[in-house]
């Protein structure tokens, strides 16, 4: 597996790369505060069904802080850049947590692009948006979580350090995934684990709702981090999704 850093419009990128003589390409796009190494279980999985392409946004993971945050609209615009400077063929687009509002934004604004879509985990639920609220039910979310997962949250989160994660978290609390989810024309998939606390059942079923033809599955016994510790599960659904059409 190779790892890169590629600047596109002055923000830079860190990529991991597999095979690229597989037909089909996933990109996996992560959550606040995290990176590429949050879905090193799901893209072990995934490599044996194609070319499996991760990336640490601006700010996060081995990725330097930029000088200005984006909105999550901006960041679906350095998305789509990144796509086309790499010459990534209609991937199939996977986001969790703060990472599906960036790919909802770059499926929305290009369809053409993007036909297949999978929201792990969409955030943010738009009857609980406040960074108070939103801090409590990951606190929830985290009660019994095991030592691994606690422990990956703990690394990922020094490295973006406060001062960028606060500017992040006002970012997607200023993002109104309801009124993009519309705008969809993508195959989507959304997927939840049933004991997430972050993404509550009525929240993901009203979100799958407003994507047209949308579908949602559910990972028995996982919360918010569903990938890191289920990975296998995930890409199972994942894979079933884009083999459906």
């Amino acid at each position: 597996m190779s790892v890169r850093r590629v600047v596109v419009g002055g923000y830079e990128i860190v990529t991991t790369d597999t095979d690229k003589r597989a037909e089909r390409t996933f990109l996996l796009v992560h959550g606040i505060g995290m990176g590429i190494a949050y879905f090193a279980q799901l893209s072990t999985v995934l490599e044996h069904h194609g070319r499996v392409v991760a990336i640490d946004l601006p700010g996060f993971g081995d990725a330097p802080e930029p000088e200005h945050a984006l909105t999550m609209a901006q960041m679906g615009d350095l998305l789509i850049d990144f796509i086309e400077a790499e010459s990534l063929d209609q991937p199939v687009l996977v986001g969790h947590s703060m990472g599906t509002q960036v790919v909802a934004e770059a499926a929305a604004q290009r369809p053409d692009l993007f036909p297949e879509l999978v929201l792990v985990a969409p955030t943010v639920n738009r009857h609980e948006r406040s960074i108070r609220k939103q801090a409590w039910r990951m606190t929830q979310d985290l009660f019994g979580e095991s030592p691994k997962v606690i422990a990956m949250g703990v690394r990922n989160y020094a490295k973006t350090g406060p001062r960028w994660f606060m500017k992040k978290l006002h970012s997607m609390m200023e993002h109104s995934i309801e009124d993009t989810l519309p705008k969809i024309q993508a195959h989507t998939l959304v997927i939840r684990g049933n004991r997430d606390r972050v993404c509550p059942q009525d929240w993901v079923e009203e979100a799958t709702a407003l994507i047209p033809g949308a579908t949602m599955v559910e990972v028995d016994g996982r919360g918010h981090e569903t990938m890191v510790k289920d990975g296998a599960c995930v890409a199972e659904f994942i894979v079933a999704h884009v083999g459906a059409r």
